[in-house]
């Protein structure tokens, strides 16, 4: 299902915060527009404006917006200069992402404080089956009162709780309750919860699929219900009008698989105007590698490909990486590493895009480190780490390497994958 899709809220006495949750042990946890949510709890002054976050220049695009910036119409994904045309008045602010990683692991200790059974999804969301912590915690909605409590007061921040019998149907829950809301959908009403929905609510349709399948007729999961499956797999193929015939029925067998391991950690930029100038790009690529050390760190990762990503101004896209002797989660040595690429990629032409991205991820602690000839037993590492501490306290912006200090760079940054 689509971050940008909505259901409709309440109205249904059946599923709500005090509807049956009999064998509804699987809940998804949602925060609330949660970098814009982390934007006004660092910013007091900003509660009740609209927050928006996200890319600030003319080719940004909003990664966050508050629910009072919602009401205008402002989306996720939204172009940011359509975001200002819709809400010239809100407050419009880059990412963060030192911040939020810190504010969603503290989240996701809250969540196993409860199960160890926890897969997160993203910086901001998780499935959690509580069926072993009903003894201490009670019935699945007392925990997701609980898990709302605490996160309200331990981070000042808000969730929204979907409880079911399934991952698929808790997740549609979390959509409905949102903002800051709980609702059980009860195991034994899972299809009256279902059916009315429009086709787009099931995971795997997007825009192009659901219009394949409102041209056959098919405009509601009840009506996807009911079709042969023949006519689904003439509109969406083979292997999807399975999927989707099984969840219209509310059939979704997964569990959580609390196991998840990351593959990749990365950042990159859009620049506002296409870049020629080295050493612009330069720059770009040291600011980038900062962000990508400061994730592994906080994630506790090393990786050991450094792999770099270049979009030219025609859209076509470069990729290169090379493979350390050691697993590293040192800025410097992933910008030095991103820099011989890019030097030895050369290309000669207008740059709309770079990117930095860490492959090969293993546990920091399980790691062993081994000095190169000759090279200090505290050096880059130590320094970044003290660095990382700073910014924890004081923010991203106070400390840096000197040759971004008052250069704010031109772009759009982007997290494709979460720490």
């Amino acid at each position: 299902m689509g971050r940008s899709q909505s259901l409709p809220r309440g109205g249904d006495p059946r599923f709500g915060p005090d509807a049956d949750d009999t064998g509804c042990s699987m809940l998804h946890v949602d925060m609330d527009a949660f970098f814009a949510s982390v934007e006004v709890r660092r910013r007091p002054e900003l509660r009740g404006r609209p927050v928006v976050v996200g890319g600030i220049g003319p080719r940004g695009v909003v990664s966050s917006a508050s629910y009072e910036a919602r009401r205008y119409g402002v989306r996720s994904a939204m172009p940011t200069a359509r975001a200002r045309a819709l809400c010239p008045h809100a407050v419009y602010l880059p990412p963060d992402f030192t911040q939020y990683t810190a504010a969603s692991r503290a989240v996701m200790r809250i969540f196993r404080d409860v199960t160890p059974l926890v897969e997160p999804l993203s910086l901001d969301e998780a499935f959690l089956d509580v069926a072993g912590a009903r003894r201490l915690f009670g019935s699945p909605a007392e925990i997701a009162r609980l898990i709302r409590r605490r996160v309200a007061e331990e981070q000042r921040l808000s969730c929204s709780v979907g409880v079911a019998s399934s991952k698929f149907v808790a997740k549609l829950g979390s959509t409905r309750a949102k903002p800051d809301g709980l609702l059980v959908v009860p195991a034994a009403q899972v299809l009256d919860f279902l059916h009315p929905l429009p086709v787009s609510a099931l995971w795997g349709v997007g825009e192009r699929s659901a219009e394949a399948l409102r041209r056959l007729g098919l405009a509601t999961v009840g009506d996807l219900a009911e079709a042969p499956l023949g006519l689904l797999r003439r509109a969406v193929g083979e292997a999807a009008a399975t999927h989707l015939h099984e969840l219209a029925w509310g059939r979704d067998q997964r569990r959580v698989s609390p196991e998840h391991v990351e593959k990749s950690i990365g950042a990159e930029v859009t620049f506002d105007a296409d870049v020629v100038d080295p050493t612009e790009i330069r720059r770009a690529l040291l600011a980038l590698a900062e962000k990508v050390g400061a994730r592994l760190r906080g994630a506790g990762q090393v990786g050991r490909t450094v792999s770099l990503k270049v979009r030219l101004a025609d859209f076509r896209t470069v990729n290169r990486s090379r493979t350390l002797g050691v697993p590293t989660d040192t800025a410097r040595e992933m910008f030095d590493t991103a820099w011989a690429l890019w030097t030895a990629l050369g290309p000669g032409e207008p740059i709309r895009l770079v990117g930095v991205r860490v492959e090969g991820l293993a546990a920091a602690g399980e790691t062993p480190r081994q000095l190169t000839l000759g090279a200090p037993e505290r050096g880059w590492r130590e320094a970044e780490a003290a660095a990382d501490a700073a910014a924890a306290r004081f923010g991203r912006s106070v400390i840096g390497p000197a040759s971004l200090l008052g250069k704010r760079h031109p772009g759009r940054d982007e997290n494709p994958t979460r720490p």
